[in-house]
């Protein structure tokens, strides 16, 4: 009986210390594709998020705590990023980064809402991820510090119009992707009200890589533009086929593009292409971020993932010192209020209808094979700019 108390006690001490030791960390989850074809993004991602940490942490943490990441890798699956949601509300962290894919955090944001847990995604860019679509109201739970997609789609568009004269455009998409239907439609909606006439809407389904059948049936419209809102790989191999059946029109993209494995994969092909991006290795508010990271990492940071990971991180901090508590429907609160924040990609105001933030830009980027590189073109604040 007395080794048995004993025993219990030694538990008992063990079990305060793990409490204690609890009562200093604030945990912070990250669900993010550390494989997988998004994992270029994600390993990204991961390294920027640590970084920015330990500098947070080092200037005393928040609240007196030091930040702790609960990271999974969701493998840019949509059940398995179910799964990294629900494991993250079982470790008990007072937010969540992530995911970064429009289909993945749709599929979480119930979990999380459930739980009353802050989910931040990075670069999820349909309206759907902090909108219900069932009910049409705001997701309390859920927010970004990305634009979203009818703005990218219309940006898209508007530069086509405008920018490149097309008067004919074509689209090829991916019908099992949430991002690539909804950004399909969305272009397609502003290149006919700019003027613009879609003469060819074509489908493939996921992880197919044999578009001739539908290039083939653009060929003869002769489009001037053809819009592909996909990932780099699948990009990459409609422009070769694309070239190889003689389509000579211009290819246009979305922030997928984003990818050096664009340039690799897609070759000559590629070259002369345009994306929409969330942000570019130019642009003069991210450059001590730039150089923070290639001093660290070696090598320059994958966009827009690392960027926008470590906005949704201060995004986070901010409600934590505000609120002055981890509690999940008061950090909401203040979340839903964030006004004026400086943040890596700039200053960040979130809008309590919907949860995105207010101006938030885009660029436009042109892919140059030649010094495997992405030249900055434009940047639209909004899109009449």
């Amino acid at each position: 009986m007395k080794k048995n108390l004993a025993l219990f006690g030694v538990l008992l001490l063990l079990v305060f210390a793990g409490s204690a030791f609890a009562a200093d960390v604030i945990k912070i989850g990250h669900t993010v594709s550390l494989t997988g074809g998004a994992s270029m993004w994600g390993q990204s991602e991961a390294r920027a998020l640590d970084m920015l940490a330990k500098k947070i942490n080092e200037a005393g943490g928040v609240l007196g705590k030091q930040i702790e990441f609960v990271r999974y890798d969701n493998r840019n699956d949509g059940v398995e990023a179910v799964n990294v949601a629900r494991r993250l509300v079982s470790d008990g962290v007072v937010a969540v980064i992530g995911p970064a894919q429009s289909g993945n955090s749709i599929a979480s944001a119930p979990v999380f809402e459930r739980a009353k847990i802050p989910m931040v995604v990075t670069t999820a860019t349909n309206p759907y991820v902090t909108i219900d679509q069932r009910s049409n109201k705001v997701r309390p739970f859920a927010f970004r510090p990305c634009f979203i997609d009818p703005f990218q789609g219309t940006v898209a568009a508007r530069f086509a119009v405008t920018d490149l004269g097309a008067k004919k455009g074509a689209i090829l998409y991916d019908v099992g992707s949430d991002y690539g239907q909804w950004l399909a439609r969305y272009f397609e909606e502003a290149f006919t009200a700019k003027g613009g006439e879609i003469v060819a809407k074509e489908a493939f389904r996921t992880e197919e890589l044999d578009y001739r059948a539908q290039l083939g049936k653009m060929k003869d419209l002769a489009p001037d533009v053809i819009f592909i809102p996909t990932s780099q790989k699948e990009a990459a191999m409609a422009a070769k086929q694309a070239r190889d059946l003689g389509i000579n029109a211009v290819l246009l993209g979305t922030d997928n593009w984003g990818s050096p494995d664009l340039i690799e994969l897609g070759g000559s092909a590629i070259d002369g292409g345009y994306f929409v991006n969330l942000t570019d290795l130019a642009d003069p508010d991210i450059q001590d971020f730039v150089a923070e990271y290639k001093a660290a990492f070696g090598e320059e940071p994958v966009l827009p993932n690392p960027v926008m990971a470590q906005d949704a991180l201060l995004m986070i901090v901010d409600a934590l010192t505000r609120a002055g508590s981890a509690d999940g429907e008061a950090l909401a609160s203040a979340l839903a209020t964030i006004k004026d924040l400086k943040v890596t990609s700039g200053v960040l105001t979130v809008s309590a209808e919907d949860h995105n933030p207010l101006d938030k830009p885009a660029v436009i980027q042109q892919v140059d094979v030649a010094g495997k590189t992405f030249k900055f073109v434009k940047k639209y604040v909004s899109v009449d700019d």
